[in-house]
């Protein structure tokens, strides 16, 4: 007897995207599993950040469909997509934290907007989500500008989590942090996505990200998913593009750290 395949947490069919007379997206196609860790590659300008926002719900694609949690959003009203919104979280590139709110009223602002609770349990959720991304508890009333850039995209993260999201997207996570700060956001991603049930959908330049974090990954080339695949496979696949984009010496240094696996430090 045949096993039926899981029906896609995410479905993107014949996805066209334009800004005036050019397009990144051409009948793009690509679905995410329920419990993926995916990030989505390719170079620079070809539309990755913008088909995150797509799946984000933040703008629709001027042609095509997109199924989420098994729904056809073309087919839902305003009602329903509310619903479908709550069950994602968004990392923005740049955190887009309210500089007028301290941390903690940050990650309590979609808890106020969509759950009648009194303020000492907003509160209290607040800060298990502070906790839960590696923030010290005095950071709840620090501004986004007090914050280093490690904490504000934990803090990110953690307003992103506020409602249990089942799905949390995440825009260049790492992208400016020093390779420590970037290791130990890698850490939290996996933490999080073992303990809270997540599938994690990703944009990122950062190698060391890919081969660490993901499970799989789409690469995005002539407007279209060239491939979606584990880093092993894709690194090994013969499309120019795709070839191109790895055959440098980051590459091939992110790859070398992943086979070498974690130092030990009793040794030094």
């Amino acid at each position: 007897m045949t096993e039926l395949q899981p029906r896609p947490l995410v479905r993107l069919r014949n996805i066209t995207t334009r800004f005036s007379e050019q397009s990144v997206h051409e009948q793009l196609n690509l679905s995410v599993y329920q419990g993926e860790r995916l990030a989505i590659v390719g170079d620079s300008g070809c539309g990755k950040s913008i088909l995150l926002s797509e799946i984000a719900l933040l703008r629709q694609p001027d042609a095509g469909e997109i199924l989420l949690f098994g729904r056809n959003i073309r087919r839902l009203n305003e009602k329903q997509l509310l619903q479908l919104r709550k069950k994602m979280g968004m990392m923005f590139q740049q955190g887009a934290l309210f500089s007028s709110l301290t941390l903690l009223e940050n990650i309590m602002l979609p808890l106020r907007e969509h759950q009648r609770l009194p303020t000492s349990l907003l509160q209290e959720l607040a800060m298990l989500k502070l906790r839960l991304t590696g923030l010290p508890s005095h950071a709840a009333n620090k501004y986004p500008q007090e914050l280093s850039g490690g904490m504000l995209k934990r803090a990110a993260v953690a307003r992103a989590l506020a409602l249990d999201p089942n799905l949390l997207l995440l825009d260049e996570p790492t992208a400016g942090l020093d390779p420590a700060s970037a290791s130990a956001f890698d850490d939290m991603l996996l933490e999080l996505h073992a303990t809270m049930d997540l599938t994690l959908i990703l944009v990122t330049h950062d190698l060391d990200s890919l081969w660490r974090v993901t499970d799989q990954v789409a690469f995005l080339g002539q407007k279209q998913v060239l491939c979606k695949a584990p880093m092993e496979i894709l690194v090994q696949q013969d499309h120019p593009d795709i070839r191109h984009y790895f055959a440098n010496t980051r590459a091939a240094g992110a790859q070398y750290r992943k086979n070498e696996g974690p130092r030990d430090e009793s040794k030094n």
